[in-house]
């Protein structure tokens, strides 16, 4: 094996390590954000009650995005494969800024909690609880495949800067449905649980 070859496999396994090092920690941050381990502010900025709003805008130009950079990819159009791919990177990482502010600040809105007409009917119940079961699916199933995707992403685009298409292609082809699921799960989220928000 050249030395080349070494350096090449070395600098892949420090870039993996870093990978899962920023993939971890961001994870973190969500947790902690998220359970709310640091005090809230009384008061803070009424726009932070739109976020989850943008939330979903910015979930489903990613879905858009991403199905154009198949597209591409498809038509051997490799430059705008890279501009699409490096859009949705940057609107999924201005969603995951938005996400971590809107649940540090908003207080967690739970399905079926909010009752807007009075007393729900025993059959509204019924309908809540078959709709909340499925919601919790698509909800749990989301939130896991967006942990198990972010490295695979970093991953992916680092292949695809160096050029090495192959290692590129091959986890791309995980990453890639995942990644996509996640987007379109995203706005699917909003869509249930917003009737619920009470504010």
């Amino acid at each position: 094996m050249s030395t080349e070859s070494v350096l090449k496999k070395q600098n892949d396994k420090t870039v993996f390590k870093i990978v899962l090092a920023v993939s971890a920690l961001i994870c973190i941050v969500v947790v902690v954000l998220n359970q709310k381990l640091i005090p809230v502010p009384d008061t803070f900025p009424s726009f932070i009650y739109k976020l989850p709003l943008l939330n979903a805008f910015l979930n489903g130009s990613c879905s858009v995005l991403l199905i154009a950079s198949l597209w591409a990819i498809k038509k051997r159009n490799i430059e705008l494969h890279k501009k699409l791919n490096l859009t949705a990177f940057l609107l999924s990482s201005l969603f995951l800024i938005s996400y971590v502010t809107a649940h540090y600040f908003i207080p967690d809105t739970k399905f079926g909690d909010v009752d807007h007409n009075g007393a729900l009917e025993e059959m509204e119940l019924a309908a809540v609880s078959g709709i909340r079961s499925v919601y919790l699916i698509i909800l749990l199933s989301h939130i896991f495949l967006a942990v198990i995707v972010l490295p695979m992403i970093l991953l992916s685009f680092y292949y695809a800067l160096k050029d090495d298409r192959v290692k590129h292609k091959k986890i791309t082809r995980f990453s890639y449905p995942i990644w996509l699921y996640v987007t379109l799960t995203g706005v699917v989220v909003y869509a249930l649980i917003s009737p619920y928000y009470n504010y």
